[in-house]
């Protein structure tokens, strides 16, 4: 029952934002998530202790406005997600400035296939979108939601412009595949890991258990690995960055896995830095935990030959 209630709730108000202009989009979702704020204490502790402990310099007013401007940003996240993946491919297009898009040509020309990375910053979803709209259909990782139909709402709008959705299940095989197809693969590499996968690097010169993944796919395939991000501007439009690629890792050793995975925080470091009110700071990033023995993306062999699609 409560996952039917969710599913038509979503549908209802992706059905009347649809029908509004985006100026009234913008403060819908803003007053969403600014009404958030107010009411979800936990996670309000949370994003002002991380600001805290990475910008400690920074004035504890500047500090609770860069927290309401994040839950006002990821309420209109969540009602731009709806209300893009409605519109055209042209439409889309129309509302879209590229910057660094020649690069992702000469990385698909080379025939490796291609990584993109982000994390939960900006408007990360329209931009996979986008991407298939504007260059080529991308498979993007991603956790599937516990509530099964909304999960497949959200699935048919993600792969509205071609892309495909990689769940856990089966993810090596149709990865690889893509990669040695010469196609693009896109995921985040700013959550907190409980994997065997995690590796430590820093983050706002604190250490994070981040995902090796990215790297060991870079090692076995080849590909082109490249930054991504996606900023707002003025009167509904975006810009979608494409940064220049990361150098691959040099040799297959923890060292060089882990040198790469810094050098690619490194560059979301960067601009979660210029435009802090834009990255999830209420996610517990930084966790002193031990890593427990569960199953990471690169099973054992044993394991992925059990690994089915």
């Amino acid at each position: 029952m409560r996952e039917t209630l969710e599913y038509w709730t979503v549908v209802a108000v992706r059905g009347v934002a649809c029908r509004l202009p985006d100026s009234l989009v913008r403060v819908w979702g803003s007053t969403l998530g600014l009404l958030f704020y107010a009411i979800d204490a936990s996670h309000r502790r949370v994003a002002l202790a991380n600001l805290e402990q990475c910008f400690p310099k920074r004035p504890v007013a500047e500090r609770r406005a860069i927290a309401r401007a994040t839950f006002a940003h990821f309420g209109q996240v969540l009602l731009k997600l709806l209300t893009f993946t409605a519109l055209t491919p042209a439409q889309m297009l129309a509302r879209a400035e590229y910057e660094g898009d020649e690069r992702v040509r000469l990385a698909y020309a080379k025939g490796k296939g291609v990584l993109f990375f982000t994390g939960h910053f900006g408007f990360w979803e329209l931009q996979a979108v986008a991407h298939g709209a504007k260059l080529r259909p991308i498979g993007v990782l991603a956790r599937a939601l516990d509530n099964a139909p909304l999960n497949g709402l959200l699935e048919r709008m993600r792969t509205g412009t071609g892309n495909s959705v990689i769940y856990r299940q089966g993810a090596v095989r149709r990865v690889m595949r893509l990669l040695a197809a010469g196609e693009g693969v896109a995921m985040l590499i700013d959550q907190h890991m409980h994997s065997p996968d995690a590796i430590w690097v820093n983050f706002f010169r604190r250490p994070a258990a981040t995902t090796s993944t990215l790297a060991a796919l870079a090692l076995r395939t080849g590909a082109t690995v490249i930054p991504v991000f996606a900023l707002p501007l003025p009167g509904g439009r975006y810009r979608f960055i494409y940064e220049s690629p990361v150098e691959p890792p040099q040799g297959d050793s923890p060292e060089a896995i882990r040198e790469f995975t810094q050098r690619c925080t490194d560059v979301l470091e960067m601009h979660v830095r210029r435009h802090p009110e834009l990255w999830l700071w209420m996610h517990r990033r930084w966790r002193d935990v031990p890593i427990p023995e569960t199953k990471g993306m690169f099973p054992k062999a044993k394991d992925e030959e059990a690994d089915g699609d």
